[in-house]
């Protein structure tokens, strides 16, 4: 029988501490789920074109009340800081300067995939 391991999940103030500490590489491409640090796949240009039409399209399309965010991290709670590729999100006048919207801020959230 193989012994349980513990999770001890990193919060989202730890993983900025980290982050500040160079605990990552500068070309690291991560983010936090759920506690954990998952390493993000490559971006190909296939990925890269749904996005920027998704882009082109919404911005085209929203209320001024909002802007679209392409790749930028939200805060989802205590433990998660994900990076989706896009995020339509309120508009605020420091455009978030001190901090990454967080769930109240979000209005729709698209995460595109592509299989290879």
């Amino acid at each position: 029988m193989l012994p349980r391991v513990k999770h001890y999940p990193i919060s989202v103030e730890l993983y900025h501490i980290m982050a500040e500490r160079g605990t990552f590489a500068p070309d690291d491409r991560v983010e936090l789920i759920d506690g954990e640090i998952i390493e993000m796949s490559p971006i190909g240009s296939r990925h890269a074109r749904v996005v920027d039409f998704l882009n082109d399209f919404l911005a085209r399309r929203i209320d001024a009340n909002y802007i679209v965010r392409i790749q930028n991290p939200i805060v989802v709670g205590d433990l998660s800081e994900p990076q989706p590729d896009i995020a339509v999100v309120a508009r605020r006048e420091d455009f978030y300067r001190d901090g990454h919207p967080t769930g109240k801020d979000v209005a729709l959230v698209i995460e595109v995939c592509d299989s290879t």
